[in-house]
């Protein structure tokens, strides 16, 4: 009877807090339509609940004119209300992701999946199959990524293709450092390393040589890419570092969706890769720059104040 008593308080207190997100103009009410975030990119959305969970204000969205498996509990911090400065701002995203011509077919042009399906195969940048334009292919891994980095993307485009700065390269750490002291620290609290965590490594360091030339640097940055790849001839990984190995993860559920992985060897991916992201975000402060080169602006990071 004591814990029945006990979950009905705790609902109760739930169901108060709940209707506290929905006073709170400052917040977001149930049936409201909003902009929210998706990987790096602005969607329409509209709030289907808001609760109270962990002390904050949570929000079950469904993004508009999307499969509702699309939809998620989000926070307030990925939220925007419909203005029209947050519109401009949604509307320079898609412009900045899609500008590059030979980027058509592999970005979402303003959507939630690459235009992929079940149409006639031609081989795309990375060697692998990819159907012709229009349809569209499922994406079975679904990565979450941490609020503090996708900030740290955020103010990343900014500083790029807003304020027109650079990362100074070549980067310290690199691409290829990173992954071996995540091996290192696996190493080193004594987990089970097997052949599948190696292998996993080895393809990111692969996708990511592969991927950033085509889908990793924002219109600002190629020609310094094709000054420091002329210089240095060797492998993007061993030049850059945190800031575009985590573009990577933003494009890994459009480049995944073309390989026929089974469900189990998917979820086992998908374990490693968000432990992965864990240790980005837990060396945030040593793996990321704290300044860019170019115009003098602020540069200190949203996501590293919080």
């Amino acid at each position: 009877m004591g814990t029945a008593n006990s979950e009905a308080k705790d609902e109760a207190i739930a169901n108060f807090d709940g209707e506290e997100c929905k006073k709170d103009s400052t917040q977001f009410s149930e049936g409201e339509k909003v902009l929210a975030y998706h990987g790096l990119l602005i969607y329409e959305a509209k709030i289907q609940r808001a609760e109270f969970r962990k002390k904050e204000c949570k929000y079950f969205v469904h993004y508009l004119g999307w499969s509702k498996n699309w939809d998620e509990w989000v926070g307030a911090d990925r939220l925007m209300k419909v203005t029209e400065a947050n519109l401009e701002k949604q509307r320079k995203l898609f412009k900045y992701q899609n500008g590059d011509k030979r980027l058509k077919g592999h970005i979402p042009q303003g959507k939630l999946k690459v235009p992929i399906g079940r149409g006639k195969k031609r081989k795309s940048e990375f060697g692998v199959e990819q159907d012709k334009e229009g349809e569209e292919a499922e994406h079975l891994l679904k990565l979450q990524m941490p609020g503090i980095l996708k900030k740290q993307l955020v103010d990343d485009w900014e500083l790029i293709s807003q304020l027109g700065k650079l990362i100074k390269l070549p980067r310290s750490p690199n691409v290829e450092e990173i992954l071996k002291k995540y091996l290192e620290f696996k190493l080193k609290r004594g987990d089970m390393v097997g052949d599948s965590l190696v292998e996993v490594l080895n393809g990111l360091r692969s996708y990511f040589d592969k991927a950033l030339p085509a889908l990793l640097l924002y219109k600002a940055e190629r020609e310094q890419y094709a000054e420091v790849i002329s210089e240095n001839n060797t492998s993007p990984s061993s030049i850059y570092g945190a800031e575009h190995l985590l573009r990577l993860f933003v494009k890994l559920p459009d480049l995944l969706a073309y390989t026929n992985m089974e469900e189990e060897a998917l979820n086992v991916l998908q374990q490693k890769l968000a432990d992965f992201l864990r240790f980005l975000q837990k060396n945030q402060s040593s793996f990321f720059v704290s300044s860019y080169d170019g115009p003098q602006v602020e540069i200190h990071s949203k996501a590293q104040k919080k």
